[in-house]
């Protein structure tokens, strides 16, 4: 029975708010929702519990068109992301092209042409590991990937730089320059 009631005044107030004149606003119901205040970014805001009108997002929250990324700078991290992260990327001469061209903008002025750590910045630096190190080789691809995301040793990350698609293609270019150099 109340519905009934509310949907006869909706209908019945309804045509008050439409006129036929352009320059005619007409009645406005519910004035506050057409016109609300709007706070400058750094203003007071009565309205927040810390009178901030910027405030932080909720905890959790993940920007779009970026995933979180759960692996830190730890050894541990490290081989656990030689563990869980998979290298899905095809190699074909495309993606190795690519990779080569992230590579020589990267990774060559430490890393050297041909992956010995031999670089020509590496006489202002320590030598960064060769790719065809033992210990280099057990690297599991996730591993590799890892050490451009977060960084390794002295390097620091590469990830606001090199995009992940590209970070794995890089992987997939070291794998060959282990190839030439590994009898």
């Amino acid at each position: 029975m109340k519905i009934s009631v509310w949907l006869f005044l909706i209908m019945g107030l309804g045509p008050l708010g439409c006129v036929h004149d352009p320059n005619e606003k007409g009645m406005e119901i519910l004035p506050d929702m057409i016109h609300s205040v709007a706070y400058e970014a750094y203003s007071e805001n009565p309205l927040t519990p810390d009178k901030k009108t910027m405030m932080l997002p909720v905890k959790g929250t993940v920007a779009r068109g970026h995933m979180p990324y759960m692996y830190l700078k730890t050894p541990e991290d490290a081989i656990r992301s030689g563990i869980e992260l998979v290298n899905s990327t095809q190699v074909n001469e495309k993606t190795l092209a690519r990779g080569q061209s992230q590579y020589e903008t990267y990774c060559l002025v430490c890393h050297g042409v041909t992956g010995q750590g031999d670089g020509p910045l590496i006489p202002k630096m320590p030598n960064p590991p060769s790719y065809t190190s033992k210990t280099f080789l057990t690297y599991p691809d996730g591993r590799i990937f890892n050490a451009i995301t977060v960084g390794f040793g002295d390097m620091e990350s590469y990830a606001n730089q090199i995009n992940e698609q590209d970070r794995w293609y890089i992987v997939n270019y070291i794998r060959t320059l282990q190839k030439k150099k590994v009898p």
